[in-house]
C-alpha cells in the first residue's frame, strides 16, 4: 500500500439519463454527445428497436443495432466495436435491457437450475464486467436508463387527475453510483441532476438539455493532467526515481506508461554507464599526467 498525492486528471465522462418512455432520453443523449464531439465521432448502441434512426436529421452519427439476447458480454463487444472504430462518444440506449431484457441478467438468472441465491454468485461477475467496461472505456459514455412508471394524483383546474411520472431506474440497485453525472428527465423533457461529481449542474434549476450541456461537460473533462502530458514527463525524466514517481502517481495511465517507462529507464541506465566510464577515464588520464 502506498499513499500518493491527489492529482486532477483529464477524464472521460460516464453519464446516465434516467426517465420514463417519452421523456426524451435518446434525443437528449444525442444533443449532449454533439456538444462534446463531431457527429461522425458519435455512436449509438441501439437496443430500442431503431429509435436512434428517428433522429438521423440531427447529424451524421453512427448506429450499432443490438438485438436480443441482451447478455452483458454482447454489450461489452458492442462497446469494443465502437472503440475500435475510433468513436469518441458512445451512447448506450439503453442499459435497462442488460438487466431486464430478453437474455439479460434477470432472464439468465431465472433460467438457471439450482439454488437461486447461490446462482447470483455465478452471474454477478458477468454484470460487474459490463459495468467495468463502461468505467474503463477510453471513450465518453452516455447511458440511458428506463424508469418504472407510476401514476400520482395532481391538482389541475381544481380537480385531482392522474399524472404519469418516472420512478426508479430499471437496472441493478446502486448502478447510479457508478456514473459521474446522473440526469433525471421528466415528461416535459426537463433534466435535473440527482448526482453530479462535476458540480456543474447539482442544485441548479431543471432545464431542457442542449449542446451547451455537452460543451460544459467536455471543458470539465479536459481540466487536469492528460495522458499526453504524462508521456512527455516520462520521456523527459532525468532520473529513474522520477520515472517511478510518475508511474505511481498515474495509476489510470499505467498500461500506456509501462513500456515507455521501461524504455526511458534503460536509456538513463546506459547514460549513467557512459558517464561513469567517461569520469573514470578522465581520472585515469589526470593521474598519468
Amino acid at each position: 500500500m502506498e499513499i500518493r498525492k491527489a492529482l486532477r486528471k483529464q477524464a472521460k465522462i460516464k453519464l446516465a439519463l434516467q426517465g420514463s418512455s417519452g421523456s426524451g432520453k435518446t434525443y437528449s443523449a444525442l444533443l449532449l454527445a454533439s456538444g462534446m464531439t463531431a457527429w461522425p465521432k458519435i455512436a449509438v448502441i441501439d437496443t430500442e428497436n431503431h429509435s436512434a434512426d428517428l433522429y438521423a436529421h440531427l447529424g451524421e452519427f453512427n448506429v450499432l443495432q443490438l438485438s436480443k439476447p441482451f447478455a452483458p458480454e454482447r454489450y461489452i463487444s458492442a462497446i469494443e466495436t465502437c472503440e475500435h472504430a475510433g468513436m469518441e462518444v458512445i451512447i448506450i440506449d439503453s442499459i435497462t435491457h442488460e438487466w431486464e431484457g430478453s437474455g439479460g441478467i434477470l432472464d439468465i438468472h431465472g433460467n438457471m437450475p439450482g439454488n437461486s441465491f447461490t446462482n447470483w454468485a455465478k452471474i454477478t461477475p458477468r454484470h460487474n464486467a459490463f459495468v467495468q467496461k463502461i468505467l474503463e472505456s477510453p471513450c465518453h459514455i452516455i447511458c440511458s436508463i428506463r424508469t418504472k412508471t407510476d401514476y400520482v394524483l395532481s391538482e389541475k383546474n381544481g380537480k385531482m387527475v392522474p399524472e404519469k411520472v418516472g420512478m426508479k431506474g430499471i437496472t441493478r440497485d446502486g448502478m447510479d453510483y457508478e456514473f459521474t453525472i446522473v440526469f433525471d428527465l421528466d415528461l416535459k423533457h426537463n433534466a435535473s441532476a440527482s448526482k453530479d461529481r462535476t458540480g456543474l449542474f447539482m442544485d441548479k434549476p431543471e432545464a431542457i438539455i442542449t449542446q451547451e450541456h455537452g460543451r460544459r461537460i467536455l471543458q470539465w473533462c479536459k481540466k487536469g493532467t492528460s495522458l499526453e502530458e504524462v508521456i512527455l514527463q516520462v520521456n523527459s525524466a532525468t532520473s529513474i526515481e522520477q520515472i517511478k514517481q510518475l508511474y505511481k502517481e498515474n495509476p489510470e495511465y499505467q498500461a500506456q506508461l509501462q513500456p515507455l517507462a521501461v524504455a526511458r529507464k534503460e536509456q538513463l541506465q546506459k547514460e549513467i554507464i557512459i558517464n561513469n566510464a567517461k569520469t573514470n577515464g578522465n581520472g585515469t588520464d589526470q593521474s598519468e599526467q
